[in-house]
């Protein structure tokens, strides 16, 4: 168990002013198994004259605001308290055979199986998932149990693909972080998400934060953790476990989960539309902060 602070600030400069904007943010963490939310406050500059909160189709906390006043800048600070659990340890091998697991949901009557039928289905981030039906099925050989073959494919992109934010961008084709084996979590998140979904296993895009450590002997430096993504993959029997490719295991205490969708598409941390501006210019800070219990 551990709790945390969490602050993320976004702030757009622009060459020009924007007449105005709306905007939808995924930026407040949720209350699930893994974590408990005690409180989230968000601060707009310049005032939104239109604000409201709901839920999205997929459980998250949306946050949707209009700035209506010519403005140069957009500042977006969101603050958190997050109590987050130990997993629980088991065993991996006691989960189902991956190649049951299609006829298992689509004969169910559970509603946990129904609904996960949808997150094997291709998203806008990974609509030809056949293509890396031969990369997964490398790894998960014949009766394989489920959370046995992603854990292995989880620690094979870990070992095999090289972290580095330089190598893509937001439109980088999937084909291309396959083909390079360079890229940032969310590419690692969306190739483990192709790779199952060409074996019919269901999971999901998970956005959240991940508590980071300095170099040994140096200060953490203030706005210098970052947004982080994984993926969570189903078990009939089991439920969902959530993997974290780019660092080669089951996420932990220290991860905080913000937001969970088919991909990157619909848990984007803050998207919108705007009017005028020109260029522009982002700055994102994220302290992820352990407070003592």
């Amino acid at each position: 168990m551990a709790d945390f602070k969490v602050i993320h600030k976004t702030k757009y400069s622009y060459d020009d002013f924007v007449a105005y904007c709306h905007n939808m943010a995924h930026m407040y963490p949720l209350t699930t198994t893994h974590q408990d939310c005690y409180r989230t406050h968000v601060t707009v500059n310049p005032k939104p004259v239109v604000s409201s909160f709901r839920r999205d189709y997929f459980g998250n906390q949306v946050f949707l605001f209009s700035v209506e006043d010519p403005h140069r800048f957009l500042e977006v600070v969101v603050e958190s308290t997050v109590r987050t659990h130990q997993s629980f340890d088991f065993d991996l091998s006691k989960s189902t055979p991956w190649d049951f697991i299609y006829n298992m949901i689509h004969e169910s009557t559970l509603d946990s199986d129904l609904q996960a039928i949808e997150f094997i289905q291709p998203s806008p981030y990974i609509s030809s998932k056949l293509n890396y039906f031969d990369f997964a099925n490398n790894i998960f050989t014949y009766n394989k149990p489920v959370f046995v073959g992603a854990m292995e494919l989880t620690r094979y992109i870990f070992e095999n693909f090289q972290y580095d934010p330089k190598a893509t961008n937001i439109n980088t084709p999937l084909e291309q972080v396959l083909f390079q084996k360079k890229g940032v979590c969310q590419d690692f998140s969306h190739l483990m998400i192709a790779a199952l979904r060409s074996l019919n296993i269901p999971c999901r895009y998970v956005s959240g934060y991940l508590e980071t450590f300095p170099p040994p002997g140096t200060p953490k430096l203030q706005g210098s953790d970052a947004t982080h993504a994984w993926v969570s993959v189903y078990c009939p029997t089991l439920g969902w476990l959530d993997f974290d490719p780019t660092n080669g295991k089951l996420i932990s205490e220290e991860y905080i989960i913000t937001a969970i969708g088919r991909d990157y598409s619909d848990v984007s941390p803050l998207k919108g539309i705007l009017f005028g501006g020109g260029k522009h210019k982002l700055k994102v800070e994220v302290d992820v902060i352990r407070e003592q219990i």
